[in-house]
């Protein structure tokens, strides 16, 4: 683990996962990933290995739930970034260039959905990889987006990563996930 993790780094290993195919709970740079696979294979080509394995989860995981697992997740190890604003859209403007955002795809939704803050010198775009047949692509970040924009969050640098594990992040034998139609 390297002491400082800069954004830009960040980006770098986020887009040398362009292209790879989209494919529910996978993880695998060139092989197949979702939107989460993509965070959790980022973290590892920065950080090493996971500290915790993500249970099988289907296509409507957070509906089932009925919970902000997606959030609740990356509170874990990631460090949030505040974007309340009164004008819906507009907090997004306080994320970074390798910054992750939690979006809601329905707007009283749960937050389902994740990507990297980039930007291609111009604007500001995101990394993801989206459902539909599609690949890790980088696209403009749109007001579109922007708009459903739920949470943000940074990688913690090596001293700020020590930290967050010290605070009690579970164990992997301790329930973190509720299965649908569990309480959690």
């Amino acid at each position: 683990m390297t002491a400082i993790v800069l954004p830009e780094r960040i980006v770098e290993v986020a887009r040398s996962w362009i292209g790879t195919p989209y494919h529910h709970q996978a993880s695998l740079k060139g092989v197949g990933c979702d939107c989460l696979g993509l965070i959790r294979g980022v973290w590892r080509e920065v950080y090493g290995a996971e500290h915790e394995q993500i249970p099988p989860y289907s296509m409507d995981w957070a509906e089932a739930s009925k919970r902000e697992t997606l959030y609740e997740g990356a509170k874990r190890y990631l460090l949030e970034v505040d974007i309340t604003h009164p004008l819906r859209g507009k907090g997004v403007e306080r994320v970074q260039v390798g910054d992750i955002v939690l979006f809601r795809m329905k707007e009283k939704g749960p937050a389902k959905h994740c990507g990297f803050v980039a930007t291609d010198g111009k604007q500001r775009t995101l990394i993801h990889a989206y459902s539909g047949g599609y690949k890790v692509r980088e696209e403009p970040l749109t007001l579109a987006w922007a708009l459903r924009a739920a949470y943000a969050f940074r990688f913690p640098d090596a001293a700020e990563y020590g930290e967050k594990l010290s605070e009690g992040v579970p164990k992997f034998d301790e329930p973190r996930f509720a299965a649908p139609g569990e309480e959690g």
